[in-house]
């Protein structure tokens, strides 16, 4: 399986903060956002990942990753010139995708929960069809809302529905199988003007193949698209860690743990973040292991 980022759109929500640099570039807390959807890709076991950005943003993030090789990735990059809508990650990426299945996740989005690492794994074991899971919100309205039965089946999914048919809101991860590049090319844009995410998850709908998978309690999904949730957000990763002393979205430490990386590129990550105490804790990784 393959992974896409997607990290374009403009940020007006987040202005005049987001004139000059992209939202997914912004800090939550100790790293940049799109940390935060990378490590979920490579919590899911995938290596291969295309960042899709905008023209003039696009460099920040080959600046901040190069190659991926560094990480033990494969990161390539494209460009989305104009806010098409999610599905067009598909038809962007259709030669990055060729023949292979495929996760898309947002780059504004934040995961995190004990059993986060067991549940993507199982989604990128993915076969046949999609996959997205349900998030129980109290304010449903405000978000894509998924009805499924006791199988798992999904029965409905709406776009921020006046009356929903459920409290479990979509959040922007999801799991496919390689039918999604001729389904996005063959939906019709909005009366927005996107190519949308949901009407591909309607036709997958419409041939028995979409599945739901729910996020329990105890699992964190933040959306840090405005001033709170940015702020929120820090705050939620600034307290895990400093409590547990344990890194959030770690991504050098999720790379060495997964045996992408040896020690002695760890211990380079480390030093060059040396006066951090993101790179004291990287020392403090590859120490724990030589015990």
């Amino acid at each position: 399986m393959k992974g896409i980022i997607l990290a374009g759109g403009s940020g007006t929500r987040l202005h005049p903060i987001t004139r000059s640099i992209s939202k997914q570039i912004l800090p939550i807390y100790d790293k940049p956002m799109v940390y935060y959807p990378l490590s979920v890709l490579m919590l899911a076991g995938i290596r291969e990942i295309l960042i899709i950005s905008t023209p003039q943003d696009i460099h920040c993030f080959e600046d901040l990753f190069g190659d991926g090789s560094a990480y033990g990735l494969d990161i390539s990059y494209t460009v989305q010139n104009a806010p098409n809508g999610l599905a067009e990650a598909f038809i962007l990426g259709e030669k990055f995708i060729g023949n292979d299945s495929v996760s898309l996740i947002l780059g504004d989005n934040v995961f995190y929960g004990r059993q986060l690492s067991s549940l993507l794994q199982n989604a990128a074991n993915i076969q046949e069809g999609a996959l997205i899971f349900g998030y129980y919100v109290n304010n449903p309205s405000s978000f894509g809302v998924v009805e499924f039965d006791g199988d798992m089946n999904v029965l409905s999914i709406e776009e921020k529905p006046t009356n929903p048919r459920s409290k479990y809101a979509v959040p922007g991860l999801y799991f496919y199988d390689n039918q999604v590049v001729d389904i996005a090319k063959s939906i019709k844009p909005s009366p927005r003007g996107e190519l949308e995410i949901t009407d591909v998850h309607k036709e997958y709908l419409r041939r028995g193949q979409l599945k739901a998978e729910l996020f329990g309690r105890g699992m964190a999904w933040l959306d840090t698209g405005t001033y709170d949730g940015l702020l929120e957000a820090a705050e939620f990763v600034s307290i895990l860690q400093k409590r547990q002393g344990l890194y959030v979205a770690c991504i050098e430490e999720i790379a060495y743990r997964k045996g992408l990386i040896t020690k002695e590129t760890l211990l380079n990550h480390a030093e060059s973040m040396s006066k951090t105490d993101y790179g004291r804790y990287l020392q403090q990784i590859a120490e724990e292991e030589l015990r």
